[in-house]
């Protein structure tokens, strides 16, 4: 199946910018009066028929629409410090948005290495992941915050934070920690972990400690495997109801 994505979709006509117009039209040939499938990056499938086939400027009438497209059925935002090595974050920006997340939130923390951090790159990859993965809905890729900056921001839900607490800390496993609950936080720190300070502010502001396994993750790894716990985890709970 190909996916097209829309900069503009107003329910009638579907309109793709140069790069999607030029994938669509140029690389694999379609022509009007072809019916092609269209995603609005919202959660919204169009099945179209192509009107315009300039490769420029694209544009694609609308045949019918589908709400909610392949969508998951939580809220699922990550906090997660971007790696030294940069492709290894923009590994886990492609596998999260595969398996289902809904912001990406980079973290600069008072241990990271990177200490900036530019969205355009990773977006475009989250485009792309989206497609590939045959969904609607495109996470959005925030702007980067310090960690302090993130915490203190008033947030429902169930807010979790992976941190090697030491002393007698208690922790629960994530699996634990999402039981019952479908609008989640995950916060995953640097490779020099979160600050002592960073920790004790997240358990102020009501963050509940949690672990992955026995084995010690780099960063990147860690955060998808928070990601495919909540997937895996809301997804067999909800089979269970069917």
């Amino acid at each position: 199946m190909e996916l097209f994505y829309a900069y503009e979709a107003d329910g009638r006509t579907c309109r793709l910018d140069t790069e999607e117009s030029t994938h669509c039209v140029r690389v694999l040939r379609h022509r009007s009066g072809d019916e092609i499938d269209v995603i609005d990056g919202l959660g919204i499938l169009y099945h179209c028929r192509l009107i315009d086939d300039s490769p420029k400027g694209a544009e694609a009438e609308v045949l019918t629409a589908e709400e909610n497209w392949h969508t998951h059925p939580y809220r699922l935002i990550v906090g997660c410090c971007p790696t030294k090595n940069n492709e290894r974050f923009e590994w886990f920006v492609e596998k999260a948005t595969e398996l289902g997340v809904d912001t990406i939130v980079p973290l600069i923390g008072e241990r990271s290495e990177r200490k900036v951090y530019k969205t355009d790159r990773a977006r475009r990859i989250a485009l792309s992941a989206t497609k590939q993965s045959l969904k609607a809905r495109i996470p959005e890729i925030a702007e980067p915050v310090s960690v302090k900056e993130f915490i203190g921001k008033e947030r429902g839900g169930r807010k979790l934070i992976a941190w090697c607490f030491e002393g007698e800390t208690p922790r629960e496993s994530i699996a634990e920690a999402i039981k019952g609950w479908d609008d989640i936080t995950v916060l995953i720190g640097p490779e020099g972990d979160f600050s002592p300070e960073e920790a004790a502010l997240a358990l102020k502001n009501g963050y509940t400690p949690i672990h992955l396994g026995p084995s010690r993750l780099r960063t990147e790894t860690a955060a998808l495997t928070a990601v495919e716990a909540v997937y895996l985890g809301v997804l067999a709970r909800e089979a269970k109801k069917d």
